[in-house]
């Protein structure tokens, strides 16, 4: 075997080339952690695509002050007559998935109220190189942290997702599913691997003031303006008592977000015993915490 095919195979094992893709839109009005989502995922990529809505605010100001050269900027309006089922973030998705470059062998995905952890780019890394050229293995599923009320609790009731694809294969026909959760090829879903990598979602961490703002925003396109009315009131404070279940968080979070945790100036406090559960939860609840099972799971993929 001469040395340019030695060297080619090598290459088709071990180089990667990697596109992160994400959507935004008045990431400042909403207090999204986007700048924090965005820079945990590019030492994994070699361009990150953003596409930003035509907003109320400086969010495309905001992306631009990242300032890296792997970043790929598209404008683009949301379709504001979309209300239901959160359709309209599935259709930003894509908008930002089909402007990644074609030669991509991965694509990361990232919402804008998530983030990677530093602790877990070697396992990604890995991982990916190590399902590249596996047509079989459609994407990776990650673990899930959902953070509640402050960046010391998660959710950890079966209202909140356990995993969730956020890599996929490029160049499959991949779209964003439903209201931009997950992704299927022509409605099926994708075969993945499950990857002992995990997702820090802080969707639910704003002050309670902008937690209500935010709701009631998002709200938008799963609701009609009656229901939002009467469900939020943007003059008052988000109740995050409310929660039915939370553990402690006893981990350590993305150095990303680090200076945002530092300049949290609101206090939640929850004891983990008390949990606010009908007598079937209840029942579900202590069948999964001894078991792992969580009956009636939602899976919206096949794991390998």
């Amino acid at each position: 075997m001469c040395s340019s095919t030695f060297i080619l195979i090598l290459k088709k094992i071990f180089i990667l080339f990697v596109s992160g893709f994400t959507f935004i839109r008045n990431a400042v009005k909403l207090d999204f952690p986007v700048l924090e989502a965005i820079n945990s995922i590019l030492p994994l990529c070699d361009e990150v695509v953003v596409a930003v809505g035509k907003s109320d605010d400086e969010t495309l100001n905001l992306i631009k002050s990242i300032g890296s050269n792997k970043l790929k900027i598209i404008n683009t309006i949301w379709d504001d007559s979309l209300r239901k089922g959160g359709e309209v973030l599935a259709l930003e998705t894509d908008k930002a998935l089909a402007a990644v470059n074609p030669q991509a062998d991965w694509c990361i995905y990232i919402q804008g109220d998530e983030c990677f952890h530093e602790n877990d780019y070697e396992t990604i890394k890995n991982t990916m190189i190590k399902w590249k050229n596996n047509t079989s293995v459609e994407g990776l599923l990650f673990k899930y942290f959902h953070f509640y009320g402050s960046y010391d609790f998660v959710a950890d009731s079966r209202r909140w997702y356990r995993h969730e694809i956020r890599i996929i294969k490029n160049n499959l026909g991949v779209k964003s599913w439903k209201d931009a959760q997950g992704f299927r090829i022509e409605g099926r879903k994708l075969k993945v691997k499950l990857i002992n990598a995990s997702i820090y979602h802080y969707g639910w961490v704003r002050p309670p003031k902008s937690m209500m703002i935010k709701n009631a925003e998002a709200g938008k396109y799963w609701h009609s303006d009656e229901y939002l009315n009467k469900k939020f009131d943007v003059n008052k404070d988000f109740d995050y008592s409310l929660i039915d279940s939370v553990s402690y968080f006893t981990g350590t979070h993305p150095k990303v977000m680090h200076n945002r945790i530092s300049l949290k100036n609101w206090k939640f406090d929850r004891n983990p015993e008390i949990k606010n559960y009908n007598l079937k939860n209840k029942f579900l609840h202590f069948i999964e915490k001894n078991t792992g099972w969580r009956i009636g799971e939602n899976k919206n993929y096949k794991i390998l």
